[in-house]
């Protein structure tokens, strides 16, 4: 008896060895790609004193670099996620680990800003948006039955893969200057990316069928990314996925500036400076939310696990916000305030593939991954203008505290209802 037999009678027949053991090493694959493309934006932080040093600019003329990497590596996902669709995972996620790596080697020799924007912005955008794009939309692919997790896993490899870089890139820029490490750390990054690549393959179409429990729960077809793009439901998603990146990503690239104006970036904690500490608890905290919070909503449901999730954000902002002269607190709460918001890059394209179907999974997250783009905006440069505008970061973490906690209030209240309608519907 087949496999169709089986899921004709209500059952699924076992997942052959041989698949099963492919299926690990991809997201062994994946996850090393997309851990070779996490430092561009997780040690931006670290870059932006010497880049502003180096080329004689203010901040928030810096930090338009940031936003142009998120960007592109969010506006052009579409696209990126369609040629994935068209000529396979390996080819454009090689291009892509490429093109992130050689972003560090170009921005070494800028000494203007419009090449810094062009190189470490255009360049590393275009290259980071295909890697993650590609592996997410693959891993959901291969992992019917544990999408949350498997979403959540590679995405800890761009959420934890700068633990490895924090503090080697923090002491190159000490000993040998931002030119050299960028130009040393980006030939790395364009190696083991590549080679890793070369790895990646697409899984059998009739994957679902085979595996025990799959938690295709959702979709009864497959929408295109023009039929999907149709529904309010996206658009809710869209909504809410930009609120928390807002306010994840005016931590991320700001973190270095309001430590300084707190007066804890220079502080020993146990032994170690506190802002690579922080920073290297972050990354690990970033990560560890992925496949945690993924495999949790697998059980407990997606929503759910944004309520709590996105809650716990906002309210580890209040309280680093309300001690942050205390650079132990500053550390800790610093490693909450991650744990809250990584998850985002589980839940949300592990909610949209359950609703909108896989087999075009990639092309439509690359739609859903817009939303990050937008988050840049909003999270980088425009929260660098607040803060410059009224002297104080009171304002902007205020502004990030009330997005976390009205998207945990839209996952509950809105979402929640919508989707259990859309899919009844559906069916």
């Amino acid at each position: 008896m087949n496999s169709r037999t089986h899921a004709l009678n209500g059952t699924a027949a076992p997942i052959a060895p041989s698949i099963a053991r492919t299926r690990w090493f991809q997201l062994a694959l994946g996850l090393v790609c997309m851990m070779t493309i996490s430092s561009p934006q997780y040690v931006w932080t670290l870059m932006t004193k010497p880049l502003a040093a180096k080329l004689g600019i203010a901040l928030p003329e810096l930090q338009v670099t940031f936003s142009i990497l998120v960007l592109l590596q969010a506006f052009f996902s579409p696209f990126q996620g369609a040629l994935i669709d068209r000529f396979g995972p390996r080819l454009l996620i090689s291009i892509g680990t490429l093109l992130a790596g050689v972003s560090w080697v170009l921005a070494s020799y800028a000494h203007s800003t419009p090449m810094l924007y062009l190189t470490y912005g255009g360049v590393g955008g275009l290259g980071t948006g295909i890697v993650y794009v590609g592996v997410v939309g693959l891993m959901v692919r291969w992992f019917p039955d544990r999408r949350g997790f498997a979403a959540g896993a590679v995405a800890a490899g761009y959420g934890m893969g700068a633990i490895v870089t924090t503090f080697p890139i923090a002491a190159s820029l000490a000993s040998r200057g931002v030119e050299s490490t960028l130009w040393l750390f980006g030939i790395v990054f364009a190696a083991v990316g590549f080679i890793a690549s070369q790895g990646l393959r697409a899984p059998p179409a009739d994957l679902g069928a085979s595996l025990p429990g799959t938690q295709t729960s959702a979709a009864a077809r497959h929408y295109r990314p023009s039929e999907m793009l149709k529904q309010p439901l996206f658009w809710l998603m869209f909504l809410m996925m930009t609120m928390m990146a807002t306010s994840g990503l005016m931590v991320t690239s700001q973190m270095a500036t309001f430590a300084a104006d707190f007066g804890v970036s220079k502080v020993m904690v146990f032994g170690l400076a506190a802002l690579p500490l922080a920073l290297t608890i972050d990354r690990f905290t970033n990560g560890l939310t992925r496949p945690l919070f993924g495999w949790v909503s697998d059980r407990l449901g997606r929503e759910n696990t944004m309520g709590f999730a996105f809650a716990l954000e906002g309210i580890a902002m209040t309280l680093w916000l309300l001690t942050r002269d205390n650079a132990v607190l500053f550390v800790l709460l610093s490693g909450l305030v991650f744990f809250g918001w990584g998850e985002i890059f589980s839940l949300f394209p592990s909610t949209l593939t359950d609703t909108f179907g896989t087999r075009y999974a990639t092309a439509n997250y690359g739609w859903l991954y817009i939303s990050f783009g937008v988050g840049s905006i909003f999270g980088g440069p425009l929260a660098a203008l607040l803060h410059q505008h009224t002297g104080s970061w009171i304002p902007v973490f205020g502004c990030a505290i009330v997005l976390d906690l009205g998207t945990a209030a839209l996952a509950m209240l809105v979402l929640k209802p919508a989707r259990g309608r859309f899919l009844k519907m559906a069916r």
